[in-house]
């Protein structure tokens, strides 16, 4: 979150008042699906193509297992979906960063915030000072956590519980369990283990947040999240 109460999150460039970015994804639906309609009709587009899309058009979402997560291990306690946009990735955005945040405030604050739809904010993950981690959104959606609209699609947004100035906020527990949670995200996306792919809040262009902060231990966290990765 940064500066602010919000969980070191920021809503998806661009994406306005409450009803903005939904009228944006109506409009996209339905452009695809009167260019369904057309290439249907002109036999141009193949049935697995369809059988990827369909879920886009009006009134059809594609199907979720009712608390699912994606990190083993992980309790779900569900986003409003005012606060990230139903996607298939990565069939449909490419997943190449791992984004680092921190929530300046307590977990239960996040949550909170993060089930506000009038946020218009929320990350996909949120560790524990105690090492446990929360799941909000799953990574197939597109969280509004970075700021910045296509970093916020072809990222995986993690949270942390504490305040960027409080170093001990920043335990062992934590980044522990952290390093566990990116290096699965690397696996499954095929993402290289590295600070040009596994980045800050801060780091997001156009952003106006500063977490993580100067307290957070890069060598450190790479280091785990290396190890971690190479013993899977």
């Amino acid at each position: 979150m940064g500066a602010e109460m919000g969980a070191g999150v920021g809503a998806e460039e661009g994406s306005g008042p409450p009803g903005k970015d939904a009228d944006r994804r109506i409009g996209r639906r339905a452009l695809l699906v009167g260019g369904l309609a057309a290439a249907v009709g002109t036999g141009v587009l193949a049935r697995d193509e369809l059988a990827k899309l369909w879920w886009r058009m009006p009134g059809v979402e594609k199907a979720r297992v009712q608390g699912a997560v994606d990190f083993r291990g992980a309790r779900w306690l569900a986003a409003s979906t005012g606060n990230f946009r139903w996607a298939d990735r990565p069939d449909d955005y490419g997943v190449d960063m791992v984004v680092i945040h921190v929530t300046q405030g307590s977990l239960a604050s996040a949550v909170q915030v993060f089930q506000d739809p009038a946020h218009r904010a929320a990350a996909h993950y949120i560790v524990g000072k105690d090492g446990g981690i929360t799941q909000m959104i799953r990574e197939l959606d597109v969280a509004y956590h970075a700021g910045n609209r296509g970093y916020n699609e072809r990222s995986v947004g993690i949270e942390h519980e504490g305040f960027v100035d409080r170093p001990q906020d920043f335990t062992a527990a934590m980044y522990a369990a952290s390093a566990r949670l990116a290096a699965g995200i690397c696996r499954r996306y095929g993402i290289p283990v590295d600070r040009e792919h596994i980045i800050g809040h801060v780091e997001v262009p156009g952003t106006d947040h500063t977490d993580p902060g100067e307290h957070w231990d890069w060598d450190r966290y790479m280091r785990l999240v290396r190890e971690a990765h190479a013993a899977s």
